[in-house]
């Protein structure tokens, strides 16, 4: 699907405030209500709007250690790559997984209230996960750029 202006301007004020009502994005965007809402059904219909999604900032609600985990798999296991997935999926701190072609197999993201959580997250749950080789961990300093936009 090929994006017009009038499409641009609605994604940018779309990212910019997602919770804008279609009479507010519109008004934003400079185009009727209408108008905004057929553009935003041609786009979820396009595959290019997949939802809109609530962005909580955990570390509010108690939870200020982020670390990220880099594993390489023992891949000589048919099936391990997909049962490292699964058993990943499982653990409720991983807040996101990431594949990955080259050296490091999968990322995890993994959240704790503190580093005594996350000692206990580490070697009760991540050390646990199978087929592991080899694993990197880096904690999270700081964010500096956090953005899904895209220079519309």
């Amino acid at each position: 699907m090929r994006l017009d202006d009038t499409d641009r301007r609605i994604l940018r004020q779309l990212l910019a405030e997602p919770g804008l009502s279609t009479a507010a994005l519109a008004g934003r965007a400079g185009v009727t209500a209408a108008t905004c809402w057929r553009r935003l059904e041609k786009l979820a219909e396009a595959g290019l709007l997949t939802g809109q999604h609530a962005v909580i900032d955990w570390r509010r609600l108690g939870w200020a250690v982020e670390v990220s985990l880099r594993f390489t798999l023992d891949k000589t296991e048919p099936g391990a790559f997909d049962a490292f997935l699964a058993a990943a999926r499982e653990v409720p701190e991983v807040i996101e997984i990431q594949t990955f072609l080259g050296r490091v197999d999968v990322r995890l993201n993994v959240i704790a209230r503190d580093m005594g959580h996350y000692q206990e997250i580490y070697r009760d749950r991540i050390l646990t996960l199978p087929h592991i080789a080899d694993i990197e961990s880096l904690m999270l300093v700081s964010t500096i750029k956090d953005s899904r936009s895209l220079p519309l």
